[in-house]
């Protein structure tokens, strides 16, 4: 099984390690709390797309067909639930933690950010490896823009330190 999760390690490795990066060299201060707003309300609309995201990937399989086109194992459908389920229950709760700044609330939101803009690249490219639909394809550029918004008000409600 573990060797089914190597892309997924992968790449979330790199977005969480970026997310924490950003968490620890930028700061939001009490002037930002207008901007900290928005960061919140951006979060609660990415999270709602992340669902409808998670929802048609999990419908297609993608937890079935991401290991076998590459050359992998499948997922277990268990872990693909449980990992996207905990994520969205953490990011939920994260969104009133970005009102007074919290930095485990910011570290969220990033990873969030950057996840969601790196499906918006892997799911067409997948796709084309494919050579057509992909599980995640359909809602991809939706969870793109929101991480793309999100990563905006973010970057807007903070300071480098």
């Amino acid at each position: 099984m573990l060797q089914s999760l190597l892309p997924t390690i992968f790449a979330l490795g790199l977005a969480a390690f970026a997310a924490l990066i950003l968490t620890l060299r930028h700061r939001s201060t009490p002037d930002k709390a207008p901007e900290r707003l928005a960061s919140a309300r951006a979060l609660t609309v990415t999270v709602g797309v992340q669902c409808v995201h998670f929802a048609e990937e999990w419908a297609t399989g993608f937890h079935e067909k991401l290991g076998p086109l590459l050359g992998l194992p499948p997922m277990s459908e268990t872990f693909f639930v449980a990992f996207n389920l905990i994520w969205i229950a953490i990011w939920i709760i994260c969104i009133p933690g970005l009102r007074p700044g919290w930095p485990f609330a910011y570290f969220a939101s990033w990873f969030l950010a950057i996840a969601a803009m790196i499906n918006g690249i892997a799911h067409p490219l997948l796709a084309v490896v494919a050579g057509g639909y992909f599980p995640g394809l359909f809602t991809s550029p939706f969870i793109a823009f929101a991480g793309i918004r999100l990563w905006t008000r973010l970057r807007e409600s903070t300071v480098a330190v």
